[in-house]
């Protein structure tokens, strides 16, 4: 029988079922071109359904891997592996659309260590101090079940979004919610009711987990119901949590919020800024990206994101935060200058305009006219880091003309 290589597809914060194109589209097409490029193997796919992209991101991706475990433990029985830690019928490719590489990077981590990145402080970091060098990673473990054979990311920001997007998101968003008082009726962006007290926040936050979330019907009751009628109340500190979560996950957050999600209250606004708020640890994320360089080498795992860059649509932009920024450099994610961090490749989109929808439409061919290009780096990607001894010694090799 065949060895498998399972392609194990993440969305994003605030993705779906429709992330990867109509229908799953983009994930068969992956997966047909990478089947055709590794012929003595099957090539499977998974999805990881609609998950809540909020709350902490440890929990999200405990969740996530007890899912894969199980899916891997179904394929493991049906082959009928003697010893699938040792000699694993199955290896996955976990990726992952923006904010789902980094679970899938999570996830690898915590599968070959018992030390994960996320929420760490042993050793202690200084995100005041971004020039020391990140603390050397854990050596990995070679028996991790299951075995991920790479981590590959779509525009997924491992070392935060580029500055640009965060200061024009925010802008957007302030703009949005100023728009938003004002057909509400609401006159006072900061003013009104105080915010309430700390143990009603720290109920809030709690109720509010990942994968799947609670339901919210009572936390927005209560919400409304602690938040008096006149002025903004609530809404001014909501309103602050909103542009927050702008300036974290730059317009990618942003574009999603609404009036009627803002409304539900703090509980599902401090939900939501807790999963993205990773993105504001620089040393946490420094620290995840260096460990999977380390996992590459020490353990051959792939490592790659394919990052956005806008191409000839797009006009230079300049503020007062990073000044002028040429329109074909201008990307989602921060891009790394001078560290090795794996393999990172532009996807250029020549059609779109900015940042945010480069980002949100890259699996669309009629959004992307790179989207080609797009699926062919992915499949090279995926088959250099699969061709080893794992794939040669496929004991029933049934290669297609």
């Amino acid at each position: 029988m065949k060895k498998t290589l399972l392609l194990c597809f993440i969305h994003g914060f605030k993705g779906g079922e429709s992330t990867f194109g109509d229908n799953y589209a983009f994930t068969e097409d992956l997966r047909r071109r990478v089947a055709g490029a590794l012929p003595k193997i099957n090539v499977k796919v998974e999805v990881y359904p609609k998950y809540e992209t909020r709350g902490d991101l440890g929990e999200c991706v405990g969740r996530f891997r007890d899912w894969l475990l199980n899916k891997v433990i179904d394929l493991e029985v049906a082959a009928g592996t003697p010893s699938p830690t040792v000699d694993p019928h199955v290896r996955v490719l976990l990726i992952g659309h923006s904010m789902g590489g980094i679970v899938a990077a999570e996830t690898a981590i915590a599968l070959s260590s018992e030390h994960p990145i996320h929420g760490s402080t042993n050793p202690p970091v200084d995100d005041n101090n971004p020039s020391a060098p990140p603390p050397r990673p854990a050596t990995p473990n070679s028996l991790m079940f299951p075995y991920v054979q790479g981590v590959l990311a779509f525009d997924t920001p491992f070392l935060g979004v580029s500055p640009g997007v965060v200061a024009h998101g925010a802008e957007d968003k302030l703009a949005t919610l100023t728009s938003v008082a004002q057909l509400s009726g609401l006159t006072s962006l900061w003013g009104g009711a105080k915010a309430a007290d700390a143990s009603t926040t720290t109920a809030a936050r709690r109720s509010a987990g990942a994968l799947p979330a609670p339901p919210e019907a009572k936390s927005a009751a209560k919400d409304n119901a602690n938040a008096n009628d006149g002025g903004w109340g609530r809404w001014g500190t909501i309103a602050m949590v909103a542009g927050a979560v702008g300036a974290v996950a730059a317009g990618g957050a942003a574009a999603y919020l609404n009036r009627e999600q803002i409304s539900q209250g703090w509980g599902w606004a401090a939900s939501h800024m807790e999963f993205v708020s990773v993105l504001a640890r620089k040393e946490e994320l420094r620290r995840r990206v260096a460990y999977m360089v380390r996992l590459h080498k020490d353990l051959d795992v792939g490592f790659g994101n394919l990052y956005t860059r806008l191409g000839k649509a797009a006009h230079s932009r300049t503020d007062s935060v990073v000044g002028t920024v040429l329109g074909n450099q201008r990307t989602f994610c921060v891009v790394p200058q001078r560290d090795v961090a794996g393999d990172w490749r532009s996807a250029v989109n020549d059609k779109a305009t900015d940042e945010t929808w480069a980002h949100m439409s890259m699996f669309d061919p009629k959004e992307n006219p790179a989207y080609e290009k797009l699926a062919n780096d992915a499949r090279d990607m995926i088959a250099s880091w699969t061709r080893n001894d794992w794939y040669e010694s496929n004991a029933n090799e049934s290669i297609r003309p």
